[in-house]
């Protein structure tokens, strides 16, 4: 064929449209970046202080808590997340192109399929933990969906959606992990501990929404940064972060546990010196507080959850 006849297509099957180009496939690493693997340590992390908290023998209940750490890490938040990135593609197209679903490596509805399995999965290794376990992975569900799927999605306001994520990420895995381990409602105090370092991740919820000011503001998401502008998200960040510290403190004082209560109280002075820096340039920062100011945030939480075990 000459390169006249490529162009024009071939005259022998008179047909003179170009080769079809070969459909999009999807690629396996794909599926995993879009599960974020870095975003699973938080609830597993609170899911470790409810298993501290609960006060039972970790090499006994080894393969509970196993799944416990499974569920709440690659299958609830990989399941979160998946469904945030479906939601939020023509907003990362802008504010992180190189995502799995923008960029073409997640083609098609692929993004959506996968957030429906991780979801089906997630129910079914939630049923598995007993009726607390399952009634916690079901709210867990709603919660992700109407956080990031319309029409209520919650995210489009950053007070109400950082409260969910914060509920959802730290106080939610922590209450279920001591409910399944103990087969009982969890005592108030744990509780209320909970509860505290949840509105706590508010703030660290108000770090993440840094990065993606542009986009939110194009699409319409009113995010903490975008309602109060960088300076003052970053103000009312530290407050959210602090604040429900200052009171754990001074109910561990209450409750006759000084030694947790002084180390929590040193690591939030250590975290109000970062702050002050923080402050400085919140847009650039806020990744760098992320690695310093929010692990001294979840040590405390440890030494809460080991204080609080019977």
């Amino acid at each position: 064929m000459t390169s006249r006849d490529s162009e024009m297509g071939n005259p022998a099957t008179g047909i003179g449209l170009p080769a079809p180009r070969p459909a999009p496939r999807l690629q396996p690493a794909a599926v995993l970046e879009l599960l974020k693997p870095v975003t699973w340590f938080p609830p597993m992390w609170a899911f470790g202080c409810g298993v501290a908290a609960s006060g039972v023998n970790v090499l006994e209940n080894f393969p509970l808590i196993a799944l416990g750490v499974l569920l709440t890490g690659p299958m609830v938040c990989g399941m979160s997340q998946a469904v945030n990135d479906w939601f939020d593609r023509h907003v990362d197209a802008i504010n992180e192109p190189n995502r799995p679903i923008p960029s073409g490596r997640m083609p098609g509805m692929w993004g959506l399929y996968v957030a429906i399995a991780w979801t089906l999965a997630s129910l079914a290794i939630g049923l598995a933990l007993g009726p607390w376990g399952f009634a916690a992975t079901v709210l867990a569900v709603v919660m992700a969906w109407i956080y990031s799927a319309p029409p209520l999605r919650l995210k489009q306001n950053g007070w109400w959606g950082n409260l969910a994520c914060g509920l959802s990420y730290e106080t939610l895995p922590w209450i279920t992990a001591v409910a399944v381990l103990t087969a009982s409602a969890p005592d108030a105090r744990v509780v209320a501990i909970a509860v505290l370092y949840g509105l706590g991740a508010h703030g660290i919820m108000t770090l993440n929404d840094f990065k993606s000011i542009e986009g939110d503001t194009r699409f319409g998401l009113r995010s903490l940064p975008v309602i109060l502008g960088a300076p003052r998200a970053a103000r009312v960040a530290c407050l959210f972060m602090a604040a429900p510290q200052a009171v754990v403190v001074a109910l561990l004082m209450l409750w006759g546990m000084p030694i947790a209560a002084g180390l929590i109280a040193a690591s939030l002075l250590a975290q109000f010196a970062l702050m002050r820096k923080l402050l400085r340039d919140p847009r650039g920062l806020a990744p760098w507080y992320n690695g310093t100011g929010i692990t001294l945030y979840v040590a405390g939480m440890m030494a809460a959850a080991v204080a609080l075990a019977p």
